[in-house]
């Protein structure tokens, strides 16, 4: 008799500031110097903002991500952010809340978290080393103080990477590592999504190594942590979506990107109840 297979956990994102960012990250369609062709707006309205968190739990999500274009918080910033959290949390039970809003100070992920955030979502991106090449304009350093933030001040870390921006195999090891290094409770990986305006032209893996990348990630994270497939997955994955949780993988993101349409998130779950898997009911991973 065969064992069961294990749940999903879904998250969803939600882009409530697009398109501002002033940074040269060369992976990202949201800076405004690639003028890439992506809606762009300011703080969006926060009813609207509860009301896309109630269609995301609605499609199973237990994961609700709240991004803001930009390298950090600012005072604006995290006010926006923390009223949208306790709106969405006096209206939707049960979701972890996530915030993504780049660089941040401790002082303003205790605010944040006195407001109703869950979790923080930094990613390390790429390796130490190759950071130089995809981003000028502020320091991979930057990026790994702020995930020691986030884990000081009693907030759950989530953090990952992108893959395919033209790195080596050296590179993917360290950036694995060194997500390992924090002991994040998710890592989401990203794999590139070419765009036309981007200074990167093109992804460089294939499906056999986006494979060893999330085995090695489930090796080093340990059995207990959520690991997830999200940007870029439909590009690798399409119609092998079993390999990613073959290869260790335990979560996913639902519906669109930042700024890229995702897949239907009544496709996914066609897809997930085909493969035989069931999705989380609840945030306890083990």
């Amino acid at each position: 008799m065969s064992s069961p297979k294990q749940q999903i956990f879904l998250c969803a994102i939600n882009n409530i500031l697009s398109g501002t960012c002033k940074e040269d990250c060369k992976f990202c369609t949201q800076s405004v110097r690639y003028h890439a062709d992506i809606e762009r707006y300011s703080y969006k309205d926060i009813g609207q903002i509860v009301s896309e968190a109630k269609a995301a739990k609605a499609n199973g999500a237990l994961g609700y991500c709240l991004v803001t274009a930009g390298k950090g918080l600012d005072d604006k910033k995290v006010d926006f952010v923390a009223r949208a959290a306790q709106a969405v949390k006096a209206e939707v039970r049960d979701l972890n809340l996530i915030a993504c809003n780049g660089t941040a100070s401790k002082e303003q992920l205790r605010y944040l978290k006195q407001h109703g955030i869950d979790s923080y979502n930094h990613n390390l991106e790429t390796s130490e080393r190759y950071y130089a090449d995809i981003c000028t304009t502020h320091a991979w350093s930057e990026r790994y103080e702020t995930c020691e933030n986030v884990k000081s001040v009693g907030l759950a870390l989530c953090s990952g990477g992108i893959f395919g921006m033209g790195e080596t195999k050296e590179d993917r090891d360290a950036l694995l590592n060194a997500i390992a290094s924090l002991s994040p409770e998710s890592t989401p990986l990203n794999f590139y999504h070419p765009n036309p305006a981007l200074p990167i032209k093109a992804r460089n893996i294939e499906l056999d190594e986006a494979v060893a990348i999330i085995k090695k990630a489930r090796a080093l994270l340990g059995e207990d942590k959520l690991l997830m497939v999200a940007g870029g997955r439909e590009l690798l994955f399409n119609g092998k979506e079993n390999l990613m949780f073959e290869s260790g993988a335990n979560a996913m993101v639902i519906g669109n990107y930042l700024t890229t349409k995702g897949i239907e998130a009544s496709s996914d779950q066609e897809m997930l109840d085909r493969l035989g898997y069931k999705v989380a009911t609840s945030c306890d991973t083990h």
